[in-house]
């Protein structure tokens, strides 16, 4: 296998690690990759007849340059939206972390580069016995944090970056996203940020409509090119 998978978490649920994914995978792809998203477990679906349809899906789709089968791409798709671990019980499934593993490395077979993006924040629930970390920690990729920045997000961010470390995986960058307009002292905030979190600042996005069809910088892409997953060498 030769692709490079990256995870993207964030420091809450509704901070835009949708939008940031799919920068990443137009940024990915203008940089002559062929790269692709997955969203191992996804909640409030629009049933379209037997067809469950996922607007976080379909915005990876539109990035991508590739087709790659839905059954990988969105391996756990769910109606009522909310936490993926109470979809999955009242629909009398288990999310499986090797199945989602397995996913991803088939996705890795076909694409150059796989943005796996998260549900909720670091910690949230997949099942009673296992987290998105837990799932972040079975693909052993590099992390991209995206920060929500609004009132608490310093405390959410050093908390959030402290566990990946801990988890025993590499933040590979972080994504700021202005999702309060009214935020107070964005700058100073940001600037703690950058000081503070060992890591990149990727990208700063717009909380706009126009954000859903941009790309991180070829900067950026430049930037994670020098982590690796252990599966690169599989």
């Amino acid at each position: 296998m030769s692709g490079k998978l990256f995870f993207v978490t964030g420091t809450d649920t509704d901070v835009g690690k949708t939008v940031a994914s799919a920068q990443l995978i137009r940024g990915f792809v203008r940089a002559g990759f062929d790269a692709v998203g997955m969203k191992p477990a996804a909640s409030g679906c629009i049933r379209s007849g037997d067809i469950l349809i996922n607007t976080d899906v379909e915005l990876h789709r539109a990035a991508s340059n590739i087709q790659a089968p839905a059954a990988l791409c969105s391996p756990y798709l769910f109606e009522p939206a909310i936490s993926p671990h109470i979809a999955a019980h009242e629909a009398g499934i288990d999310i499986d972390l090797q199945h989602l593993k397995n996913c991803a490395e088939q996705l890795t077979s076909i694409a150059d580069r796989v943005i796996i993006e998260g549900a909720g924040g670091w910690f949230a629930p997949l099942s009673t016995q296992a987290t998105i970390a837990d799932l972040a920690t079975e693909l052993q990729a590099p992390v991209i944090m995206v920060v929500g920045m609004r009132l608490g997000c310093l405390n959410h961010a050093m908390l959030t970056a402290k566990a990946i470390k801990q988890q025993g995986l590499t933040l590979a960058g972080w994504i700021a996203n202005p999702v309060d307009p009214l935020f107070s002292r964005y700058a100073e905030n940001l600037a703690y940020l950058k000081q503070q979190l060992a890591a990149p600042l990727l990208a700063e996005l717009s909380y706009t409509p126009e954000a859903l069809n941009a790309a991180i910088s070829p900067v950026a892409i430049a930037q994670l090119e020098q982590f690796k997953s252990p599966l690169d060498s599989i």
